[in-house]
């Protein structure tokens, strides 16, 4: 969509008023100050000095009607009322004074007005009017006569804005929408048989997923005006400005109908009202909720206005903004599957030149978990990496070395590691390795490092699953964990110590063994016992305890019951493949970055070189 955007002052403007305030106070300032020490004496004893050539400098200012002059040793400065005088100039040159100016001359005085004191006032109430408009914007407002005014982005019909082809990944989501498209371009059908269409509309999904792309695609599909605005611009510290600020979205959007409302982010201002709680409440959001509230059902839906909503955090929305009436309809836009996942970079990288090795659907099923906006960073550092290496075209290497720069961050090719240091890390991630690769349940190893990286890791493992899942059993869950172990288990058994380096394993584990007890019932003690809840569906915030503190305490020794089984079965692992583990490190010591097919052929006794190498750190590969 192209939006349209007030024109932005050039930067010259911004000089030319400094410039201007420094004229003011030279031309105001300065001669005011300077009046302040000049004496002022009558013209006879101005003549008298010119006599007794008593006189040094003279200036003749004509248009503030005064001589302005010094004595012979210009210690002392006088002024003095003008008279007209033909004879001036030439008894000023007798008086050897030096003097500037010009001697009295009949001056228009409606010009004089003007300038002395018509300009000055000019000048004055202009800048007061910039300043005023640069202080309302600074409060929220576009200028000083904008209060209660939206400040939606308004994008106008454009054959080249964002349609539905632009959107990948999410079929189910386009399909749903497809019917609002249908509807404003064609509203008479609907009518005939006497259905409307849903006043408002709530996207919900993690972030990232495409929400506000698919807002602007049904605006590009239907080609009517979009108001985009977030949540936040009707948040105002005056009271009653976010209420005003509704009313003047909904104002414009009525003269513009047909059109699409999107307020992004709107769990900023529907948040569910707890004033009943505290004995009432009249603040500046449950204001602008009421406003929105009554202009969802002030408007005619058969007018073609239709509200978009998107939203990370369905659960905290006040439960009358979702009523039937309002947000009718609510739209789930969720990661996408492995076919979403191949579309979207499909189409990211439409402008992309790829190499003739590429191949996106391995791409796609290494991915597993991204959304969207990840795709497009993941393909943009592809195209970066491949100038950076100095190639006109991004290989397979490019995406997958690209992948890892988004999980690890980039190497840190100036980090000095002693050999010991490399021995520790080297130990711990084939620890990792070896107890993954010798599990039924774990995830495939894809590449081992004991490079670090800018996110942190002096090493890592890579797992990448084969196909996308859903659920995850018990088993699996337990297999995680025990991987997780892996790494501390390692240091212990062969370098009899531990280091800080299993702080985020032991993070992970401790994560995945509390959900299994306080939410997925896989604990013997609580079976299907719930013990927590799930902040937010969308958003990483955890959960949140809802059970007494014995109870949680119980729990807490649930959790590292099933945290230390785990760590004993890893210490069975790796002591039964002590010496494949010898073997995998000094494998690693020497190549620094190996994959899970080489540590593979190294387990079964063949030769690594033969096996598939992970593209080479250095991009030649």
């Amino acid at each position: 969509m192209k939006e349209v955007r007030p024109p932005k002052r050039p930067l010259i403007f911004y000089y030319c008023v400094a410039m201007l305030i420094l004229l003011l106070f030279n031309f105001l300032a300065m001669p005011w100050m300077a009046r302040q020490q000049i004496q002022e004496v009558d013209y006879g004893t101005f003549m008298d000095m010119a006599e007794n050539q008593d006189l040094g400098q003279v200036e003749i200012q004509e248009q503030e009607n005064q001589i302005v002059f010094t004595n012979k040793d210009e210690t002392a400065v006088y002024s003095t009322g003008m008279i007209p005088d033909p004879d001036l100039k030439q008894m000023l040159k007798d008086s050897g004074a030096e003097f500037s100016g010009q001697v009295i001359q009949q001056t228009d005085p409606i010009l004089s007005f003007l300038l002395t004191w018509i300009l000055p006032i000019v000048i004055f109430v202009a800048l007061g009017q910039y300043l005023s408009r640069r202080m309302m914007k600074n409060m929220g407002g576009p200028n000083a006569m904008a209060f209660g005014k939206s400040n939606a982005k308004v994008y106008v019909k454009s054959s080249e804005g964002i349609k539905f082809s632009d959107v990948a990944g999410e079929d189910e989501a386009k399909d749903n929408l497809k019917e609002i498209v249908e509807y404003l371009h064609d509203p008479k059908k609907y009518q005939e048989i006497g259905a409307t269409m849903p006043k408002g509309i709530l996207l919900v999904g993690p972030p990232g997923t495409g929400k506000t792309m698919l807002a602007k695609a049904v605006a590009g599909e239907a080609n009517v005006p979009f108001f985009s605005i977030s949540g936040s611009d009707f948040v105002e510290m005056f009271v009653g400005m976010g209420a005003s600020k509704v009313r003047d979205l909904f104002k414009q959007a009525k003269e513009k109908a047909p059109c699409i409302v999107f307020i992004d982010e709107i769990d900023t201002i529907g948040k569910s009202r707890d004033g009943g709680r505290f004995g009432g409440g009249n603040d500046e959001r449950e204001q602008t909720l009421n406003q929105l509230l009554a202009e969802l059902d002030g408007f005619d839906p058969g007018k073609g206005i239709i509200v978009l909503g998107a939203t990370n955090r369905p659960e905290v929305l006040d439960k009358a903004l979702l009523r039937p009436g309002r947000f009718d309809r609510r739209i789930t836009v969720d990661r996408p599957n492995l076919a979403g996942r191949l579309a979207t970079l499909q189409v990211h990288t439409r402008s992309i030149h790829l190499a003739e090795d590429v191949n996106l659907e391995k791409i796609a099923q290494a991915t597993a978990g991204c959304v969207g906006a990840d795709l497009a960073n993941l393909v943009n550092e592809a195209a970066l990496r491949a100038v950076r290496l100095g190639r006109s075209a991004v290989n397979q290497n490019d995406l997958l070395a690209a992948f890892e720069t988004v999980i690890a961050g980039s190497e840190k090719k100036g980090t000095v590691i002693t050999d010991e240091e490399k021995r520790i890390i080297a130990y711990h991630e084939v620890g990792h390795a070896l107890v993954a690769a010798k599990q039924k349940n774990a995830q495939p190893v894809s590449k081992i490092t004991i490079v670090p990286h800018t996110q942190g890791a002096l090493g890592y493992t890579l797992h990448l699953p084969e196909e996308d899942k859903h659920l995850h059993t018990r088993d699996e869950l337990l297999a995680q964990i025990t991987v997780s172990m892996g790494g501390r288990v390692a240091e212990e058994l062969v370098l009899h110590t531990m280091t800080n380096g299993a702080a985020q394993d032991i993070q992970d584990a401790t994560g995945i063994a509390r959900n299994m007890v306080a939410m997925f019932g896989m604990s013997d003690e609580f079976g299907m016992m719930a013990q927590a809840s799930r902040r937010s569906q969308y958003l990483d915030g955890g959960y949140g305890i809802d059970c007494a503190q014995d109870t949680a305490a119980a729990m807490d020794r649930a959790v590292r019951d099933l945290i230390d089984a785990c760590y004993k079965k890893a210490v069975e692992i790796l002591s039964h493949s002590r010496e494949d583990m010898d073997k995998v490190v000094a494998y690693l010591l020497e190549k620094e970055t190996i994959t899970g097919a080489e540590m593979v052929a190294i387990l079964e006794g063949r030769d690594p070189a033969l096996a598939d190498n992970f593209p080479d750190p250095d991009g030649k590969g």
